[in-house]
């Protein structure tokens, strides 16, 4: 079995760690100048390594292996969410540089682009297995200030290159690394987590329109307060939702806005960005069928109108057994009875590139479950054991098994 450099592996994470630096984390929007240089850190990085690397037109960086025979493509993205974690993507690419070094031959490295979903929806994995048509690219749009992503493109210096797209003849499949984003690992005291599934994520924009008006001479009677329709709704939301939820489902209210926000005024208008994830695709229709129905009771009862629109999906997917089973083998060897099979309650890549090949997800711990916040952190010695798992994990693989 291959043996991994773990000074290389934390020196690397430590080096990209410095693009883009926010307290304890990191501030690397997609297509933001710390990103690119990161995506440029990472193709020298692939170049040192003896892979064919580049960055293709939607922004994927991407490091071919030059040696004949199937391959592996091990994977993640750089981008983070605004002033968050260090390792939330960074970790899987370059345990995939690494293992790609340790190997020698067989390994392919990714970083897709926009998984965090700053223009789109997994953009850089959707557009590699041919699933992001130039339409929806034209379409798409930076969610804080409206840039096209035709202009963040043109600004990266990326416009007028192609897209590579998959091969699937050339791949045996795909393998991705992460942090569990969550504190199952550690409230088990395990080390090592083989992802079963991947959820689906249903996202909603829901808007109230009421009147605006005077907020000391309007009647109580007669408002038509678009705040108080949202409260309700939302209320209405979290008391029925726990009737048809399966056991592992979540929903967040991740964004309410009152226009115009102040306090003297009723606002006449109210959004919330609404979403729920689960990873049986049954449990996602019932929820789809349940908050029409609370929306649709909401316009009925009024006082505002209520509309519902639903700007993006993800479909749940299933990691294939046998990549579960070389994990696992992996994880016993390096981690004896410290290792175990979870669903992963976040979206991956992964479940993109599962729709055209085999394909598995490790996890390591994350100290006191949190991601998303530059707190976010993982020990050393999960980090090493983690990769050292994966490396032995993608030989077998490529071995047969």
């Amino acid at each position: 079995m291959p043996d991994i450099n773990p000074d290389r592996l934390l020196a690397d994470l430590q080096e990209l760690r410095q693009i883009g630096a926010y307290k304890t984390g990191v501030h690397r929007p997609t297509f933001s100048a710390d990103d690119i240089r990161s995506r440029h850190w990472l193709e020298a990085k692939l170049t040192e390594a003896g892979l064919d690397a580049s960055i293709d037109g939607i922004g994927n960086v991407i490091g071919r292996c030059r040696a004949p025979g199937g391959k592996l493509i091990l994977g993640s993205h750089l981008e983070t969410q605004p002033h968050a974690g260090w390792l939330d993507g960074a970790l899987g690419v370059v345990y995939g540089l690494e293992v790609a070094r340790a190997l020698g031959q067989g390994i392919d490295v990714a970083a897709w682009t926009d998984e965090e979903g700053h223009y789109g929806s997994f953009l850089g994995s959707r557009s590699f297995i041919g699933a992001l048509p130039e339409a929806e690219i034209d379409r798409c749009r930076f969610r804080e200030d409206g840039t096209p992503l035709r202009d963040a493109l043109a600004r990266a210096g990326l416009a007028g290159r192609s897209r590579v797209q998959i091969d699937p003849a050339r791949y045996l499949g795909y393998l991705e690394a992460h942090i569990e984003q969550g504190a199952t690992l550690e409230d088990a005291g395990h080390r090592i987590g083989i992802v079963t599934a991947i959820v689906g994520s249903h996202r909603f924009k829901i808007v109230f329109e009421g009147v605006q008006n005077h907020a000391g001479t309007t009647r109580m009677a007669v408002r038509k307060d678009a705040g108080v329709a949202l409260v309700r709704l939302a209320n209405a939301i979290y008391d029925r939702f726990p009737m048809v939820a399966g056991p592992r489902t979540v929903w967040t209210a991740g964004h309410i806005a009152l226009d115009p926000s102040a306090p003297s005024i009723v606002p006449g208008r109210a959004e919330m960005l609404f979403q729920f994830r689960d990873t049986d695709p049954a449990v996602l229709a019932r929820l789809d069928q349940e908050l029409e129905a609370l929306v649709a009771a909401a316009n009925r009862d009024g006082p505002c109108r209520v509309t519902l629109t639903e700007p993006g999906q993800s479909v749940p997917r299933a990691m294939d057994a046998g990549f579960q089973d070389a994990l696992e083998r992996a994880a016993e060897r390096h981690a004896p009875g410290l290792h175990q099979r979870l669903p992963s309650g976040a979206g991956h890549d992964a479940q993109i590139l599962a729709e055209r090949l085999p394909s598995g997800m490790l996890f390591v711990p994350s100290i006191g479950g949190i991601s998303h916040h530059y707190a976010e952190d993982t020990k050393p010695e999960d980090i090493v054991q983690g990769c050292q798992v994966f490396a032995d994990a993608a030989a077998a693989l490529l071995a047969g098994g």
